[in-house]
């Protein structure tokens, strides 16, 4: 599969593979959905309107010009540099591209939250 190929289910199947190699990077405690705040009100409507537009994967991906084009956010362990962890991120984004034979074009990794050492990831509950 070259990147013009790809389908909407190749996209789809990639956007997983990405999103559990950053949830496996050293540094990163969750990854959560780019885009901007009324992209994420458009995509939540939608679900509420049963379009399945809202379950679409978190990490964006995209056929370019130059290669895939990949977009996610990631929350960041505070007790790590967060270049170290863009760093491994970038990384392992690009492991799974070249297991596919893939050009990486463009990719963009935001750090959406920096979370403290005692303070659980958004949706983790604490044990009493």
């Amino acid at each position: 599969m070259t990147d013009a190929e790809m389908t909407k289910a190749d996209r789809a199947d990639l956007a997983i593979r990405i999103e559990t190699a950053l949830r496996a990077c050293s540094g990163v405690r969750g990854v959560y959905r780019s885009g901007s705040l009324v992209s994420h009100l458009v995509r939540a409507g939608a679900a509420a309107w049963g379009n399945e537009r809202g379950a679409e994967p978190i990490v964006s991906v995209a056929a370019g010009a130059d290669g895939v084009e990949v977009e996610a956010a990631i929350g960041a362990d505070g007790r790590v540099a967060s270049v170290a962890t863009l760093r491994h991120a970038c990384d392992a984004v690009d492991a799974v591209l070249r297991a596919d034979g893939l050009r990486r074009g463009r990719l963009t990794l935001t750090v959406a939250y920096v979370q403290s050492a005692g303070e659980p990831a958004p949706g983790e509950r604490r044990r009493p």
